[in-house]
């Protein structure tokens, strides 16, 4: 087995109570590295399709990374994967913290569930030791209360991933939490755990990750480590600013450019949210308590918070919020209350949501309140209304209890929408399901092409060219046309599914160092020799993989409908994107073009599925 590799995984069944603990081979690694990448390859391999996503047969991982847990820069990083309750397509959800380090500290690369328990349990990792044991008493507890409890029964060094209530009510934007604050937040997978009857997954282990050449991985460290410091970044954050701010820096820039959704995705900048520095980055660190960083961060982007002394009582050790959570319960719904937005992260990390989704839904109720479809009696007398930040906190709150209005909101914008009928529909801002984030494709114009046609959809982190590690080169594209865009980002793409898949930090390569620093950190620490040209084409087939898994399961290009508001139709009338509407037909057909898949469906060709190795993959698409 090659360093960076425990060589090992678990497989559960919670319905008979099964573990089995299986050996991992070398061409499994070398060719999906780890992450999604892996997760992608056992579930297609494993999984019939068209299962139910909250049923038996829907397989729940979460899987390590070859640079997790190791003294490479930013290696902390852990993926959950599953297919999406929310959207029904290939589901991933990445999380940084202490659990995916511990995971492989623990003697394993990853684990996967499947089955349904009797009741509720919790797993317990622990080197030789693995157990399910029953959760009945974590069962109804928040996240914070989950990990207090855990730790007090088995030590404060275990480290604990779980969910919250709205998990265990299957709301379909919840999350799994780490670190009382670390999310896997996206693609609804909190639902997926509270259906298995999971509670939680505690791991404990004091194992070495094997390194392959520990002289070169230090030298590499060392070297990462003082170019880190000179770098000021040519993008809107650099490691001083994310060391400073955490990536609420980037909040008011982000509005003064009109690069940020406002008024669920009605507005635009400075014209509709012109107090933007009340709820920035200098406003939210002075309430910081201290910085927290991801296990072995060197930077340490993110925050813990002074208790609240005002109107709001959240608890001290509350994680910081960051931009994404600042758009959707600040910018989204025009609200300028920084204490609300601080215990609106809490609320969400203590319950399991997924903030994106959780304020998102917020701007569409408040914007189905302002337009008379729903109205005082369904919110409980409730003046749901733009920048009503108390509201919005009991709305929340509601939310993520499943009570009252909560309850029809608590699976995201499309299932409310169906459920309140008369038009709701036109303000559900969502893409097969999924609430779209915060970067705005009439500004950065790539975003559409990675909101509509990556396999988890209205995904920001997928990558885009203006997404990208400091030192990787695109091909040159006329910045003023749509044409040409498609290798670009494919490229930036394939780069961004290697640095997930290798369990590191997109940020630490994004705006610190460089992705020509990834294949020295895996050469040192795996003993592969790895060039970006072999990274690109690991992502290449990790993407094409995700992406035959979603037309196994049915979903085409026609499913995934990118709402006109987000491509400026109609056009914004002031601003900066004023004018602006994004020409979605032409970017996709240059990147399905580049990608070789069918520019109608979105379906990988068997030429090029052949080409990457995928064989059996062929075989199911093209019988």
């Amino acid at each position: 087995m090659k360093g960076g590799y425990i060589g090992k995984m678990l497989f559960v069944d919670l319905s008979t109570g099964q573990i089995k603990a299986e050996k991992a081979d070398d061409e499994l690694y070398r060719s999906f590295m780890g992450g999604y990448g892996i997760g992608a390859r056992v579930l297609f391999s494993r999984q019939p399709a068209s299962v139910d996503p909250l049923g038996a047969e829907n397989m729940l991982g979460f899987v390590t990374g070859p640079l997790t847990g190791t003294p490479a820069l930013f290696g902390s990083r852990f993926t959950v994967v599953a297919k999406s309750p929310l959207t029904s397509t290939w589901g991933d959800a990445n999380c940084g913290g202490a659990f995916g380090p511990y995971l492989k500290f623990a003697g394993y690369d990853g684990v996967f569930f499947r089955g349904i328990s009797e009741k509720p349990v919790y797993l317990l990792v622990d080197e030789d030791r693995v157990e399910l044991r029953d959760a009945h008493h974590l069962w109804g507890k928040d996240t914070w209360e989950t990990e207090n409890i855990l730790q007090s029964e088995l030590g404060k060094e275990v480290k604990v991933a779980s969910i919250g209530p709205s998990g265990e009510k299957l709301s379909l934007i919840s999350a799994v939490i780490t670190d009382k604050g670390r999310a896997a937040g996206r693609s609804g997978l909190g639902a997926v755990m509270g259906s298995k009857k999971l509670k939680a997954v505690a791991v404990r282990g004091q194992q070495s990750v094997p390194i392959a050449n520990k002289a070169r991985l230090d030298k590499e460290r060392r070297r990462c480590l003082k170019e880190l410091k000179k770098v000021a970044g040519p993008t809107l954050m650099s490691p001083t600013l994310l060391r400073e701010f955490g990536t609420c820096g980037l909040t008011t820039t982000m509005v003064k450019i009109a690069g940020a959704a406002i008024k669920n995705f009605g507005g635009v900048g400075e014209m509709d949210f012109p107090n933007v520095k009340e709820i920035d980055g200098r406003a939210v660190i002075e309430h910081q308590q201290r910085r927290y960083g991801c296990w072995g961060c060197p930077i340490a982007c993110g925050g813990l918070m002074r208790a609240g002394k005002g109107e709001y009582r959240y608890r001290a050790g509350t994680h910081k919020p960051e931009y994404e959570t600042i758009a959707a319960f600040g910018l989204d719904c025009l609200n300028e209350n920084l204490e609300s937005i601080v215990n609106l992260n809490d609320i969400c990390n203590r319950y399991g949501l997924d903030t994106i989704s959780a304020g998102c839904t917020m701007a569409f109720a408040i914007e189905c309140f302002e337009n008379g479809i729903i109205n005082t009696k369904d919110t409980e007398n409730t003046e749901l209304t733009w920048g009503s930040h108390r509201a919005i906190v009991e709305m929340t709150e509601k939310l993520a209890r499943r009570e009252g209005l909560g309850d029809v909101l608590a699976d995201g914008v499309q299932k409310a929408a169906e459920r309140i009928g008369k038009g709701a529909a036109e303000y559900a801002i969502h893409i097969q399901g999924q609430e779209v984030p915060s970067a705005d494709p009439k500004r950065f114009p790539a975003f559409a092409t990675v909101y509509a046609l990556n396999a988890t959809p209205a995904r920001h982190t997928q990558g885009s060219e203006g997404y990208m590690p400091l030192d990787l080169e695109l091909p040159p594209f006329d910045q003023k046309s749509y044409a040409g865009r498609g290798e670009a980002h494919k490229i930036s793409s394939n780069i961004m599914h290697a640095i997930n898949c290798a369990g590191v930090c997109q940020f630490g390569y994004m705006y610190g160092i460089g992705a020509h620093d990834l294949p020295q950190f895996l050469s040192a620490v795996t003993g592969w020799e790895y060039t970006i040209e072999e990274l690109l084409r690991i992502g290449e087939r990790v993407a094409n993989l995700r992406q035959a898994f979603n037309m196994r399961e049915g979903i085409t290009l026609a499913d995934l409908v990118v709402p006109g508001r987000v491509l400026g139709k109609p056009p914004q009338q002031v601003g900066p994107v004023a004018g602006k509407e994004v020409d979605m037909k032409t970017l996709a057909k240059d990147y399905l073009t580049a990608m070789d898949w069918d520019v109608d469906t979105g379906k990988p060709s068997k030429k090029k599925l052949m080409e990457l190795g995928l064989n059996d993959v062929a075989q199911v698409l093209w019988p």
